[in-house]
């Protein structure tokens, strides 16, 4: 529904519950399996498997805010979103997104190959199911296992070229998955009452900023020696090895300025999460050029 106060509102509020920020680097992570993969694809075929993996995404997107749309509603970062801000009906947001979600998986099943569609299905449902109706709202764990559902679309673009699943698009799955927790956890430190509002269990809410921090550097000590992997296997060369390292490097350093941020005595950053945020920004940029650098080495190779 269109409105004064929203002139252009229905198509930007459709694209929004796509969540397209998010589309982006599920996006070129998917696109990055495929450049890396042994073998041709049709040019036709490669978009259209990239295609169906931004729709997949998107789909999950619009059937995650049609879920949470209680929680979102409290949540001063989520609260102006279509479905809370009364823009896009929740019923019509489900329909969208199960509408998207299915013809994806039909599309990359009859164009490009079963593999490819079948681990796009079950992306789909591990993010919907898995991850926001089930684990999201139960455990602080949420972010650790849900992790999984982003880290399928390497697999899938590499499915898509070589209709089968071996052990370096594994290796790119453990990648994402391990470097979620950290990721999301520094922005869930600076958002900590945002959740705590809406009562999401994430670990700052649960086990409070200190242990948060600890569980930071942790998963990412276990990132940095995980994302040479593929080096230490033969499958990348100098490029990515020295990339990885440098980027490893740089990811240490800013989470140990968010472990050693100044804090009172229950963990509550005194710098307004400074450490934290730049942090977040920082674990966005390491997986795109993380990736980027892999497709380089390769195409050098």
């Amino acid at each position: 529904m269109r409105s004064a106060a929203y002139p252009d509102s229905e198509v930007r509020d459709w694209i929004a519950l796509l969540k397209p920020r998010v589309m982006s680097l599920v996006v070129f992570s998917g696109m990055i399996g495929l450049l890396v993969a042994p073998g041709h694809l049709h040019p036709v075929l490669a978009f259209t498997a990239v295609l169906c993996i931004a729709i997949a995404a998107g789909a999950c997107g619009a059937i995650n805010m049609w879920y949470d749309r209680d929680i979102d509603a409290v949540m001063r970062r989520t609260r102006e979103r279509p479905i809370p801000a009364g823009r896009i009906e929740p019923g019509a947001a489900l329909g969208y997104g199960i509408t998207l979600a299915v013809g994806s998986v039909i599309v990359m099943g009859l164009a490009v190959n079963h593999t490819a569609a079948g681990v796009l299905a079950l992306s789909i449902g591990f993010y919907v199911f898995v991850y926001t109706m089930w684990l999201k709202r139960r455990t602080p764990q949420n972010i650790v296992i849900g992790g999984a559902a982003g880290a399928f679309p390497p697999v899938i673009g590499w499915a898509a070229v070589t209709g089968s699943v071996d052990l370096i698009p594994v290796i790119l799955f453990a990648i994402i998955f391990i470097w979620t927790p950290p990721h999301f956890w520094s922005l869930a430190l600076f958002a900590n009452e945002d959740y705590r509002r809406a009562g999401v269990p994430m670990l700052p809410v649960v086990a409070g900023g200190k242990e948060t921090r600890r569980q930071i550097v942790i998963y990412t000590l276990l990132l940095v020696p995980l994302t040479l992997v593929p080096w230490f296997l033969g499958f990348s060369g100098t490029v990515y090895a020295v990339a990885a390292a440098v980027l490893g490097v740089g990811f240490l350093v800013s989470v140990w300025r968010v472990a050693h941020d100044r804090q009172d005595e229950t963990g509550v950053s005194l710098t307004n999460d400074a450490p934290a945020r730049a942090a977040f920004k920082y674990s966005i940029a390491y997986l795109f050029i993380l990736f980027a650098a892999l497709a380089i080495d390769r195409s050098i190779g």
